[in-house]
């Protein structure tokens, strides 16, 4: 069964049969809603969205090893990751989908793993490749079949938010090799290494990142809202390519 999580702009999932809905209650807290079982095309997919089912919950303030948890104890064997970027690369204009290859993470204060407990043994996990290379390939040759275009490889800068960044901070990133900025990307991908959960994301550029062409002096977030409502569709094209 396919875990998709939905970002920003991909609170509820059209293309999603929905056959049930679960409240999973887990070690950790409580996740970000209820999980919401069905199929598209011809897989099982279990769908949650990150933010609630209002867009109520900030980046900082997600409960990432709940999500992970409930998506791993539910059965899911894969987690497709739908999350909103700003882009730093000059080829990442807003409204371009990018499937990310690297994460470097700048975030703080988040409860980042499974492992820190006092009564367990130290857990050194292999972070090297932060994103499945099959889900990856999969992603892309639903892209390639469904007609949409993506860009392979991207570097993912996660940030704390909620706050957007300053133009100098996303210098910054751009100096340190980042390719696009978000907020969501870290700890949800290392902990679903942390639970041998294979795990990609489908990112949607929906603005020029702080200081870069039309956000040189703001970002302007009602074309960030339009921007995404197109996009998503694009989205769910690929998504549907992925499961049939």
């Amino acid at each position: 069964m396919l875990a998709i999580i939905g970002g920003s702009g991909l609170t509820q999932l059209a293309n999603l049969n929905i056959e049930r809905r679960e409240i999973v209650r887990t070690p950790f807290g409580e996740p970000s809603g209820v999980l919401l079982f069905g199929h598209v095309c011809s897989t099982n997919v279990v769908f949650l969205a990150r933010h609630g089912y209002g867009h109520t919950i900030p980046p900082h303030m997600v409960n990432y090893r709940a999500n992970m948890w409930a998506l791993q104890h539910a059965g899911a064997t894969g987690v497709l990751s739908v999350a909103s970027v700003g882009g730093i690369r000059a080829d990442l204009a807003p409204g371009v989908l990018v499937v990310p290859h690297q994460i470097i993470d700048y975030t703080h204060s988040r409860r980042n793993t499974f492992f820190d407990g006092v009564d367990g043994p130290v857990v050194h996990v292999d972070f090297t490749e932060p994103y499945d290379s099959v889900l990856r390939r999969r992603i892309l040759a639903a892209a390639a079949e469904s007609g949409e275009a993506v860009v392979d490889g991207a570097v993912y800068a996660a940030t704390q938010g909620p706050r957007l960044e300053t133009a100098a901070e996303i210098n910054r990133l751009a100096r340190d090799g980042a390719d696009v900025v978000g907020m969501t990307g870290m700890p949800e991908a290392a902990l679903a290494r942390e639970l041998d959960l294979p795990y990609a994301a489908l990112n949607v550029v929906v603005n020029w990142a702080a200081g870069r062409a039309d956000s040189e002096h703001e970002i302007r977030f009602e074309q960030i809202e339009q921007t995404a409502q197109e996009a998503m569709t694009r989205v769910r094209h690929v998504i549907d390519r992925v499961c049939s």
